[in-house]
């Protein structure tokens, strides 16, 4: 769902939406089976779920959202080729097949990707699901009047650069082949072992063609999954979704679909969702939300109430909050001055900014502390929980800067981010022990993006974040620090500027393995030696904190997303 970018804006982005504050409501920190609270812990069908939003459910076309999209709204009437394993934790993190009968059967060299389709799927009005709807939902996924979704697949398939949908094109993509009805192929580019998580994505939704009706499909697009849109009011603050009768659990292992209805609320101020939640009144006791976290006092609040304490849980994306050097601004295009303000850091103040322990990991590697990453621990610049000032002045004098150094850190003004007026003045407070002054440049959100994701105005030295659209270590990376991804007339993303040929190169030869255990641990040792460079600090990785209604059972999150996932969740 990272800076956020282009390619995740719908995962990471969105003020405190998805993954800025995308944590996720279990039973409570020391329930390990997170089978919710109050009475009978058994799920059972029937009832309604109540989601409290602050964020609207706005594009509901699986051709402008992630799969992560809307805390898994999407994903209760969006069915894809694969998915994420519906299971807490680490395992949550594993793809598994979804419409397809397996993760897909890649050849020599993983540059096609071969998905045969599961016997007896079939639409909310009964219709069979084929490959051909398949491709055409991949295909209006490229029509510039439905843009938003994930970018990938322009750049993956052959011959997909400049296609424009099939609004405009006919002909179609011939990187997609559908041999016949339950077959569909994809010819790529270039080696990309991690195909089976792209196929996660919405775009992969089935969509068919005699019922697409362009933009306005959202309003009612057809179900592939166990629930259908019934009502979608005021562009998402209000959707309801019922029961699609056509769908079949014998096809589909992942979605348990207990409630009867998903009635979801948006717009609300995040004060108020977390106060009804925590009464639990009415409706509001089978409640749960998908982008509202618990701050630090409400946390406090909650914490000392064993009975709420019981309805709190915890929840983690993979994402990273890191400082970011452009090393073509002095002083920063000197490695120890970079080294310098790498060991003065004082993460333990960086922590209490960012909402104490509870709410934040202290991190000295880029790839979020999840085995599913690659996350291999080391530190090239140990400074302990409050920093090393002494090594930091130290470096600074070899540097040639023996009575200190002024610099500017940029940073956003929108207290919803990591990029807080809050964490920059604990920085600034650490940096000063080391004989190291920062000012502090405070920009509004819009301008802030527009600043640090352009060549051309990237500040030295600047507060970032990043998170992954998919658990491994492949995307999260490959953007930041891939030579080739630097964009010059356009939003990058690449913010050191990094291109090293044995770096791009180890990029490619771990994205043509299949294994994922494998690449898991080719991308951490990467990991580590980028580290090795300073051209980022890594601060923190977020922790989620959110409450559940007392009436909600079988809370399910995974490291996959971070999110309480709906498709579990029954109620009283």
């Amino acid at each position: 769902m990272r800076q956020p970018s282009v390619i995740a804006r719908r995962v990471a982005a969105a003020s405190v939406s998805l993954v800025v504050a995308a944590g996720a409501a279990a039973c409570g920190p020391e329930d390990s089976d997170a089978k919710g609270s109050g009475g009978d812990s058994a799920p059972h069908k029937g009832g309604t779920l109540t989601v409290l939003n602050s964020e609207p459910q706005t594009d509901f076309d699986p051709a402008r959202l992630y799969t992560s999209g809307g805390g898994n709204v999407p994903s209760l009437v969006f069915r894809t080729l694969t998915t994420r394993n519906r299971e807490n934790g680490a395992a949550g993190a594993e793809v598994v097949p979804d419409l397809a009968t397996d993760t897909g059967r890649a050849n020599k060299d993983a540059t096609v990707w071969t998905y045969t389709l599961k016997k007896g799927l079939t639409y909310e009005d009964g219709t069979p699901i084929t490959s051909a709807d398949v491709k055409y939902g991949i295909e209006r996924s490229f029509a510039p009047e439905l843009s938003g979704g994930a970018p990938y697949l322009r750049d993956w398939l052959v011959g997909a650069a400049d296609y424009q949908g099939p609004y405009k094109d006919k002909k179609g993509l011939s990187a997609i082949e559908t041999p016949d009805a339950r077959t569909i192929v994809f010819h790529l580019n270039k080696p990309e072992g991690e195909f089976p998580y792209l196929a996660t994505q919405t775009q992969f939704t089935p969509v068919p063609k005699s019922k697409d009706t362009g933009t306005k499909y959202e309003s009612h697009p057809i179900s592939s999954g166990p629930y259908k849109v019934v009502k979608n009011e005021n562009d998402g603050e209000h959707v309801v979704l019922e029961r699609n009768t056509h769908w079949s659990p014998a096809t589909d292992a992942e979605r348990k679909a207990y409630p009867d209805t998903i009635d979801v609320r948006s717009g609300l101020d995040s004060s108020v969702i977390n106060q009804r939640l925590s009464a639990s009144q009415g409706a509001d006791a089978a409640a749960v939300t998908t982008d509202t976290n618990l701050g630090p006092a409400e946390l406090a609040k909650v914490t000392g109430d064993k009975e709420l304490a019981a309805r709190v849980g915890t929840g983690r994306f993979g994402y990273t909050n890191y400082i970011a050097f452009n090393p073509t601004v002095k002083p920063f295009d000197n490695p120890k001055v970079r080294q310098a303000i790498s060991y003065a850091i004082d993460r333990s103040s960086v922590v209490n900014a960012a909402g104490g322990s509870a709410l934040a990991e202290p991190a000295t590697t880029f790839l979020p502390n999840q085995k599913s990453f690659g996350y291999t621990p080391y530190d090239p610049f140990p400074a302990g929980k409050s920093g090393n000032p002494a090594k930091a002045e130290e470096l600074l004098k070899q540097a040639g800067f023996k009575n200190g150094l002024t610099i500017t850190l940029t940073h956003s003004n929108d207290k919803n981010f990591e990029t807080s007026p809050e964490i920059a003045t604990a920085l600034q407070d650490a940096l000063k022990k080391a004989g190291i002054t920062v000012k502090l440049q405070g920009l509004e959100d819009n301008d802030y993006r527009d600043k640090i994701h352009s060549v051309k105005t990237e500040p030295g030295f600047f507060l970032a974040h990043w998170g992954a659209d998919w658990p491994s270590g492949g995307p999260f990376l490959a953007p930041i620090f891939d030579g080739r991804q630097i964009v010059k007339d356009g939003a990058n993303f690449n913010t050191g500027l990094l291109n090293d040929k044995s770096v791009n190169g180890e990029i490619d030869a771990i994205n043509k393995l299949t294994d994922l255990d494998a690449a898991a641990k080719r991308w951490g040792a990467l990991d580590q030696k980028i580290g090795e460079k300073a051209l980022v600090v890594p601060l923190f990785h977020p922790v989620y904190k959110r409450l559940v209604g007392s009436d909600v059972k079988n809370v399910v999150i995974s490291d996959w997303t971070g999110v309480l996932d709906i498709s579990q969740v029954s109620v009283k």
